[in-house]
């Protein structure tokens, strides 16, 4: 996979679609895709993997909402890692994401994933450097072993929104009454840790891109829905997935 830098890559969806006309196209695809999560559910041989990753603020809740929301939830399970509890801590960092992952026929969402153990932790130099490229080999074997053992299609999305969006929608969470909930001021204070972030996100997709990721242009829900949900269809599609036949005995 090529170099990512996420310095030199727009946050912003191409000039030259029409918002119209590909949230009228979003909304065929996701109708395409109940019927496609309908066949892995009754085929049993596939289960996927979403992880999503990015910024405070940048769009990770919405999209669920959005786009999962439109498929059958007996077959989606949505689980979202935040700060390990002390039980996680008792164990290795994979621990509590592995028994979260995908049995066939089914989609699981990481909102946030297993790579806050290589970002959050690295930013604050709550562990050293050797053992940050360790846990990344560990992503690499852990993954791995979902895809080539259990038919389990990963998709790792980073919702790229720039800091002046941040900072606007952040904003809006002390502003905006439907919003306010979402306020939490530690996520000011990971804000000023920006570029930091940034250099430790550009060390993930060097090192834990066997398994690529999709650089999703986030400053507009209706590209970042659009295009998320369109590589889903995707790869549903090229499973290429029949019904199972009667099975008479």
């Amino acid at each position: 996979m090529a170099k990512i830098k996420l310095s030199e890559i727009s946050t912003l969806p191409p000039k030259k679609l029409d918002k119209e006309h590909i949230k009228e196209e979003t909304s065929m695809i996701l109708q395409e895709l109940d019927e496609l999560q309908n066949l892995l559910y009754a085929q049993q041989q596939h289960s996927v993997l979403i992880v999503l990753q990015g910024m405070d603020a940048s769009g990770k809740d919405g999209l669920i909402r959005n786009v999962m929301s439109h498929l059958n939830p007996q077959g989606v399970d949505v689980q979202s890692f935040k700060a390990p509890t002390a039980q996680e801590l008792g164990h290795d960092f994979l621990w509590r994401v592995h028994q979260h992952a995908p049995p066939k026929g089914y989609i699981q969402v990481f909102n946030r994933s297993h790579y806050e153990d290589v970002l959050v932790q690295r930013v604050h130099k709550w562990v050293d450097e050797k053992t940050i490229y360790k846990r990344m080999e560990a992503i690499n074997a852990f993954e791995h072993l979902l895809a080539e053992h259990n038919n389990t299609q990963i998709l790792k999305f980073y919702l790229h929104i720039s800091p002046e969006e941040q900072q606007q929608r952040l904003k809006e969470r002390t502003t905006n009454p439907r919003k306010m909930w979402k306020y939490n001021k530690n996520d000011e204070v990971e804000a000023k840790f920006w570029k930091k972030y940034m250099e430790a996100y550009d060390d993930v997709f060097k090192h834990c891109s066997d398994i690529p990721w999709t650089i999703v242009p986030a400053d507009h829900n209706w590209y970042k829905e659009y295009l998320v949900a369109r590589i889903l269809r995707d790869t549903l599609r090229g499973l290429k997935m029949k019904y199972p036949k009667l099975d008479v005995k």
